[in-house]
């Protein structure tokens, strides 16, 4: 549903203005948990805090149905919530007032959340009982991420705050749209235009953020800065490196305890080829103090990054906690975290992690990849005979691999009949600037062989029995790029294609190169170039390159076999489910063209179609076949060859 955003920000102007105010109080801090209560409503049931465990926000409103401010307060939260209908987010209000008034005040009102009374006194803990309203807002593990108390002046700052959470929520839109109702209310105010800048950078409307930062550059000192550290991310993500270096470099000497402009240019060396210099920025960057809280989340994230990829694990999540801390929001360090424990075979750890970042986000693609495949390594180390086999399987690999020796498929008697086709994505190297998520590589190369696995015409070698192999002859990526490399270990599991290539991170998308290489030819079967904004959605995109592989497979490997018998009818054919056969794949039946002898050769004349079968069930090594067409009755050992599907032709 289309929504009104006039209508909305609106709402949460006058809401925001009614309730927020203030800071912490008495014993309840932003970044500790709140205190836990249980209370009826006006109904009579009762509501524990421990019930929004997991909510990604709680509002707890705190009101005196007295007061004009509280019921004003009271109703805009109503609207709000009515508006967004976003189910990760709660709102109950409490009050101490007492119930007949509470339930008059309702009668009229009709308020859709939960109306608490405090028959225990709860207002107390929260500091709630001098001064009203009292706004307390509850994130993630029924943590406190902000107090507020009574109304006033601080009613944009609970706005811009309010925005800068939903850049990390995923929700730049939304987060742009506040902030440019602040600023319009208030032109003064820069914070407002910088969040608008930078969630309008984070939705990929480039010239609106320039326009934005040029404003807020054009102001006096505090101002001009801010605005230039705007601009300078702004042609980062257009790609002007050496530009957005200088005014970087240019804004730092202006005001060096700002964190944005280190940060920037940590990004900026890195995808230069200078990790040292990246690394030194990325360290003042965190050092710093002058920051919105999200960009100081992003700072931490990314030097958390660079010491993970340098193995130095414990430090990278000790900076990860700190990214969380201050905007518990944001996705992508909780995810960094799982994968260092992942790294080290951590494997419960790192699912916890994994599942903590599908909390925040359940469409997560890339979290929901890494906690299945942490999941399998948990069942196979707590499957003592499959985990036996593991290691005998991986132990017979390794001595081939260092022997020279591949498993040796043999010459079969029958060349015409198709084998399973197996794959095995060997590796695909990470380039260019620093991305702020950890594990895409792996979670690509996995979903994509989970969805080729699927479609049951590709047989992909599970990811386990690669990554143990790479593990145990200690192969690592500068091997790894090597292509003969590359091909030893198709053979060695014995796979006829390998899918190996890249992901080059550049300012403002991500390129993927893959190559899909023929074992035995050593021929390049297939290359895939791809193009993933930020905003993509992974499982889209990979469906796309699922579709693309899948096509290559059936025009460049098409199924092969023969007719077992036939009654004309229906035909039995020697091909089912283990060769990829699938319900509905069609066959042409065709008789071998007479040789033609040349020059003392024997040239293969041109095969003849003479009918057309149709499968309609299938057995794991045959399947039965309808008889479509057929210039002559099918009879037994006709051969048959797959008919590539007209529809995914014609669409690619």
């Amino acid at each position: 549903m289309k929504k009104n955003w006039h209508t909305t920000f609106g709402l949460l102007a006058i809401a925001v203005s009614l309730i927020a105010a203030g800071t912490a109080a008495g014993g309840v801090t932003p970044g500790h948990s709140a205190p836990a209560f249980s209370l009826p409503d006006i109904q009579g049931r009762q509501h524990t805090l421990s019930q929004i465990q997991g909510r990604q926000m709680t509002v707890l409103f705190f009101f005196d149905t007295a007061s004009s401010a509280s019921q004003e307060g009271l109703l805009m939260l109503d609207a709000l919530l009515g508006q967004y209908g976003d189910k990760q987010l709660s709102v109950w209000g409490i009050t101490r007032s007492p119930k007949e008034a509470v339930l008059q005040f309702n009668r009229k009102a009709q308020v859709k959340f939960p109306i608490l009374l405090d028959n225990a006194d709860v207002s107390s803990r929260y500091e709630a009982k001098l001064i009203l309203p009292v706004v307390c807002t509850i994130g993630p593990g029924l943590e406190v991420l902000d107090y507020f108390q009574g109304g006033g002046k601080t009613a944009e700052v609970m706005l811009v705050r309010l925005a800068e959470r939903q850049i990390h929520r995923d929700q730049p839109g939304l987060a742009r749209a506040i902030a440019a109702s602040v600023a319009q209310k208030d032109p003064a105010n820069i914070e407002a235009k910088s969040v608008q800048g930078y969630a309008a950078l984070a939705e990929g409307r480039t010239d609106e953020a320039r326009q934005v930062f040029d404003q807020i550059a054009a102001g006096p000192d505090q101002s001009a800065v801010i605005g230039q550290e705007g601009q300078a991310a702004v042609l980062a993500k257009q790609g002007k490196t050496d530009q957005a270096l200088a005014l970087a470099d240019k804004t730092i000497l202006k005001a060096p305890r700002r964190s944005q402009a280190h940060k920037i240019r940590g990004d900026l060396l890195i995808g230069k080829g200078d990790r040292q210099g990246a690394a030194q920025a990325y360290e003042k960057a965190v050092q710093q103090t002058e920051a919105p809280l999200f960009l100081k989340a992003e700072a931490r994230n990314q030097l958390g990054r660079m010491y993970a990829q340098d193995g130095k694990y414990s430090e990278a999540r000790a900076l990860f906690d700190q990214a969380v801390s201050l905007d518990p929001y944001y996705l992508e360090p909780t995810s960094n975290k799982g994968v260092t424990y992942e790294k080290e075979g951590l494997w419960s750890k790192a699912l916890t992690e994994y599942r903590q970042a599908l909390a925040l986000n359940q469409a997560d693609s890339v979290a929901a990849v890494l906690a299945r495949k942490a999941e399998q390594m948990l069942a196979l180390q707590q499957d003592t005979a499959g985990k036996q086999r593991m290691d005998q399987l991986i132990g017979t690999l390794v001595e081939r691999y260092k022997s020279q020796k591949t498993q040796a498929a043999g010459r079969a008697e029958d060349e015409w009949t198709s084998r399973p086709l197996v794959l095995t994505f060997v590796d695909i190297q990470e380039r260019g600037g620093l991305s702020s998520r950890d594990g895409l590589a792996v979670a690509l190369a996995t979903r994509l062989g989970e969805l080729l696995s699927a479609s049951g015409r590709v047989q992909v070698v599970e990811r386990v029995v690669l990554e143990r192999l790479l593990s145990e002859l200690n192969l690592g990526a500068s091997e790894l790029a090597d292509p003969q490399t590359a091909l030893k270990l198709g053979r060695l599991l014995a796979a006829k294609l390998i899918g190996t290539g890249s992901l080059l991170y550049l300012p403002d998308s991500t390129l993927m190169n893959l190559r899909v290489i023929d074992t035995e030819t050593s021929a390049v079967a297939k290359t895939i170039t791809h193009r993933m904004t930020a905003a993509a959605d992974l499982e889209r995109e990979l469906f796309d390159v699922n579709r693309a592989l899948l096509k290559m497979v059936t025009e460049q490997y098409p199924l092969q076999g023969y007719v077992v018998q036939a009654d004309g009818k229906e035909a039995m054919i020697n091909l089912g489910q283990n060769q990829g056969v699938t319900t509905g794949t069609a066959f042409e039946v065709i008789e071998p063209g007479e040789a033609v002898i040349y020059k003392g050769r024997a040239l293969r004349g041109q095969a003849k179609r003479v009918g057309r079968l149709e499968v309609v069930r299938v057995a794991p090594d045959l399947s039965f076949a309808r008889i479509v067409q057929a210039q002559r009755a099918p009879a037994r050992d006709d051969q048959i060859r797959e008919v590539v599907a007209e529809a995914v032709t014609k669409s690619d």
